[in-house]
């Protein structure tokens, strides 16, 4: 077997297929984590008092994350019944490629102009990475399908690595590269994020085969809205007698809730540590290379031990990950967070992605992991919520750190719950009643 081969990347279709992370992984580190939040508030939002500028990039991100919680179920289903996969996630690609190219314009004061770019682009990326998702059962094989997801995810953490330390160095040097200053650097940022993800989604357009359309036993052939709402109200009914699917949802509900929260608050819990805003903007990159490899092996390891043990060991790093949080004091504390983070981050969440599509009817992919989405996208409200109430009656942010291991273990007891084997069966049997 070949290198690629063993890292689930054999065929040009399923290289095709991650290069998709690749592309759309740019607007990740550099939009929403890293160059846009602080030219929101020290520029977009200038004139507005520092806590209501923070609030309304708050409220625009739960906006955002609403939306397509709303949108994917039912946008899933019409995917389905419609044989659309493709032509939906290059539609939300689109709608997110233009909005992040016209934050170039942002002036200063522009914040409502900013948050409804904002909102536009992460509507385009999520909506899109649900269709995405929803292709892997389709183009790997069972016994490859946990390789080709984690090569995804590591394919995606080179390609926002390398997009996010060029416009870094364009933001720090920017007279190295003849650019006037910091925010026209910025500017320049969002457009690159712009070409980068709509040029990187083309091997997946013209490459990957759009999956055929196959109704249930019993559907007749309609006109495709009205299939999608009467196919996504049985889905809703049926999903709890998708037993392990969704109680593998709930799990990864409960403990992705702990790794959003690490991820949304290690900043702000780094200022307060007074860590030096470099040495954090330098542990994010370090996240993104150190996740590459590791992703990769993760990927392997549930080849020899199961998806679903290497989760586990995954949930048990950021238990530790909590653990050392709340002890953690120095630049090097930081950075030793960031390397474990990015060990078990992108394997984690592949993984779970990959379990979620063995055990789901592949005909209603798109429609599963529209739901699939809701619960990732959601993961993340409780947590923080539960951090700041932490907060609040205890007065201090180290036992907030400590209450985030809450949903680690909540979440490692529902997946124990899981029967993998169980749960393929089902979906197994029901794809057979299924024809074109």
């Amino acid at each position: 077997m070949s290198f690629l081969a063993r890292v689930g990347l054999g065929r040009p279709e399923l290289r095709a297929w991650a290069m998709y992370d690749w592309a759309n992984s740019a607007f990740w580190t550099t939009i929403v984590t890293a160059i846009f939040p602080p030219f929101f508030y020290n520029v977009a939002a200038q004139g507005l008092p520092g806590p209501v500028a923070i609030a309304r990039f708050s409220w625009a991100t739960t906006l955002a994350i609403a939306i397509v919680a709303v949108l994917a179920p039912t946008l899933g289903a019409l995917a389905d019944v419609a044989a659309a996969k493709k032509r939906f996630l290059g539609i939300f690609m689109t709608g997110g490629v233009l909005a992040t190219s016209a934050m170039a314009l942002i002036g200063t004061g522009d914040w409502l102009l900013a948050a409804a770019l904002f909102i536009a682009g992460n509507i385009g990326v999520a909506g899109s990475i649900s269709f995405y998702d929803s292709l892997l059962p389709h183009i790997a094989r069972p016994e490859e399908i946990d390789r080709v997801s984690t090569a995804g995810f590591a394919v995606g953490f080179l390609g926002g690595g390398l997009l996010l330390s060029l416009n870094l160095l364009w933001y720090l040097q920017p007279a190295w590269f003849g650019i006037p200053d910091q925010v026209t650097a910025v500017r320049l940022s969002f457009v690159s994020v712009a070409i980068w993800w709509a040029l990187f989604s083309l091997p997946l357009l013209l490459r990957v085969p759009e999956p055929e359309r196959r109704l249930e036993a019993g559907e007749v052939p309609a006109n495709p809205v009205r299939m999608a709402f009467a196919r996504l109200g049985g889905t809703l009914r049926e999903l709890r007698g998708y037993k392990q699917a969704f109680t593998l949802l709930v799990a990864f509900f409960l403990y992705n809730d702990g790794i959003q929260t690490i991820i949304r608050m290690a900043t702000i819990y780094g200022e307060e540590l007074k860590i030096p805003q470099a040495a954090m903007i330098g542990a994010i990159v370090l996240v993104q290379f150190i996740g590459i490899p590791f992703t990769v092996l993760f990927g392997l390891l549930a080849g020899r031990i199961g998806a679903k043990t290497s989760i586990f060991a995954a949930i048990a790093v950021y238990v530790v990950i909590s653990v050392i949080g709340y002890f953690m004091s120095t630049v090097f504390h930081f950075y030793a967070l960031a390397v474990l983070v990015g060990m078990v981050q992108g394997g984690s969440q592949a993984l779970s992605r990959s379990l979620f599509a063995r055990m789901i009817p592949a005909h209603k992919s798109s429609e599963y992991f529209g739901f699939f989405s809701v619960f990732e996208k959601f993961a993340g409200i409780l947590g923080p919520a539960v951090f700041a109430t932490t907060v609040t009656i205890t007065g201090s942010t180290r036992n907030a750190v400590l209450s985030v291991v809450l949903f680690f273990v909540l979440g490692a007891i529902m997946l124990a719950r899981v029967d993998v084997e169980e749960g393929e069966r089902v979906a197994r049997q029901a794809s057979l009643k299924t024809f074109v």
